[in-house]
């Protein structure tokens, strides 16, 4: 029997996705909806960490929007714009016609009163703006608009904490800043979970010797990077990892990847965007897995929004078919070395005297011929410490794969992303492991015409056949909670999800 919300049947011309919630016997979590800050508030906020003046240069930053590129963009004419290569920006990605929904993107107790509209019983908050400071290379205009922003909506949004809970800003260009900011975020506000940049972009030191950028600013964005923070990185994230998990905080990121080379169209915005969020992330997951991260921290969880789940299942099913074909001993079947040259020249004499004429080439010599034009690739000398990409992550086993992939990841997954069946297809994946859904709806976005629908759009695929009621539950509910109390297991104290699970009790308690 269902355990059925009063406060749903109270509801006047309920919505299609409190219809659904009513029908729910455990609580609903949103892992991801988008908030706008209220502009002059907020500029407050900064005034009281970085003076008067910063809020000029906030002001006039942010004029044409979040990036420097987007008023460039806009500044060009099309062949300017194809000549620079610019990539075309986002464009009306906030509800307009549905005035009402905007409205709720922007004030806390409107989004508040709506939530359970929604379907929804619980929900982590994203300002918008918090993409801005984490990929600002300005140290202090970077740490200051951390701070003004998580103070911001840890104030406005503390008196509805039992429904909404907004993430903390954590900017990383340097582990230590992270830490710091973790700490206050943590301590001094009460904030409890954070997003992190999936990336941190810096200048390639070996040009910028030779285009020092101070005279050569127009190359800044030509001539850098992506340091994604857990391989091959210039710092050691490792302390930053080990304070989330000291805290009880597990970050969660937004990996964008439009103006990336195969996401850099000019004029078209969404081909820049399909598929950005996905490849962005799989970035990040792959530096943290390579770098042996989850290696070395077992209980380090991070969460992957906006891309889908579908591409966290193929990741994970790439990474045990790479190991099997590449990995420390697999790779030495490819090995030049390993060649049996007299068995080859003995193919040779048999099939290919009219290609080598009664030569009798030296083994480098008809190695050189074998592998052409591939020769300097193929055949070259490697370094017995360079060859196993799967070092840093110590995997001798499919199993060594599942338990530092699966347990760590959380995919974000959009209402009516229909991909999300993959995610579940566990016949599909080595071990029959299945990756960690959460349901992300992205509501306040342009993704989601209709706050109060993403609920019932996904169950709808639970009607149409396209993932099960099992599998709904585990997207909705059993994932996002995991993923939050996995080092924090009071995360929901004092929430309508504690309020609500304690209801289940009661109801099975007195049913037994």
């Amino acid at each position: 029997m269902s355990i059925v919300n009063d406060v749903f049947l109270s509801q006047k011309n309920k919505s299609k996705s409190a219809k659904v919630r009513s029908l729910l016997n455990y609580p609903v979590i949103d892992t991801d909806i988008h908030t706008i800050d209220f502009a002059p508030l907020l500029e407050d906020y900064i005034a009281k960490y970085g003076g008067v003046k910063l809020v000029d240069q906030v002001r006039a930053h942010l004029k044409d929007g979040l990036t420097v590129a987007a008023s460039e963009w806009y500044g060009y004419s099309p062949d300017e714009r194809r000549n620079h290569r610019l990539n075309r920006p986002p464009f009306w990605a906030l509800p307009a016609r549905n005035t009402r929904d905007l409205a709720t993107a922007l004030l806390p107790r409107l989004l508040y009163e709506r939530l359970q509209e929604q379907g929804s019983d619980f929900a982590v908050l994203y300002p918008n703006i918090t993409l801005f400071p984490i990929h600002s290379h300005r140290d202090d205009l970077r740490r200051v608009l951390a701070r003004a922003i998580n103070h911001y909506n840890a104030d406005v949004y503390r008196p509805y904490a039992d429904r909404l809970t907004p993430v903390a800003v954590i900017p990383l260009h340097t582990p230590q800043e992270g830490i710091e900011e973790l700490e206050f975020a943590v301590h001094e506000l009460g904030l409890k979970t954070a997003i992190i940049p999936g990336a941190v972009r810096r200048p390639v030191k070996a040009l910028t010797v030779k285009y020092p950028l101070d005279r050569h600013p127009e190359l800044a964005r030509h001539i850098q990077y992506l340091d994604f923070l857990a391989l091959d990185s210039e710092y050691d994230y490792d302390p930053f990892w080990a304070k989330t998990i000291e805290l009880g905080v597990n970050p969660t990121t937004h990996s964008a990847g439009m103006g990336w080379s195969a996401r850099n169209s000019a004029s078209n915005y969404m081909f820049n965007h399909i598929g950005h969020f996905a490849d962005a992330s799989e970035a990040l997951a792959k530096a943290l897995f390579f770098g042996g991260v989850t290696r070395r921290f077992p209980q380090f969880r991070i969460a992957l929004l906006e891309g889908g789940a579908a591409w966290g299942a193929n990741v994970y099913t790439h990474l045990v078919d790479r190991w099997l074909k590449r990995g420390r001993d697999a790779v030495q079947k490819y090995n030049p070395d390993n060649i049996d040259i007299e068995t080859l020249r003995g193919y040779f004499a048999r099939y290919g005297g009219d290609l080598t004429r009664g030569k009798d080439y030296s083994k480098e010599e008809l190695l050189r011929r074998v592998y052409g034009i591939a020769f300097g690739q193929t055949g070259r000398k490697q370094n017995p410490l360079e060859i196993d990409d799967f070092a840093l992550a110590g995997i001798e086993s499919v199993e060594d794969i599942r338990d530092r992939y699966i347990p760590n990841f959380y995919f974000g997954n959009e209402a009516d992303d229909r991909t999300v069946s993959h995610a579940f297809n566990t016949r599909a994946t080595p071990l029959r492991a299945q990756v960690n859904v959460i349901y992300s709806s992205d509501a306040g976005h342009w993704d989601v015409p209709e706050f109060n629908a993403t609920l019932a759009d996904t169950w709808q695929l639970v009607e149409e056949g396209a993932i099960s009621a099992d599998n709904f539950k585990q997207l909705v509910f059993k994932g996002p909670y995991d993923f939050y109390t996995a080092n924090n297991p009071g995360f929901f104290q004092g929430t309508a999800v504690e309020a609500q699970l304690q209801q289940q009790k009661a109801v099975q308690k007195s049913a037994a």
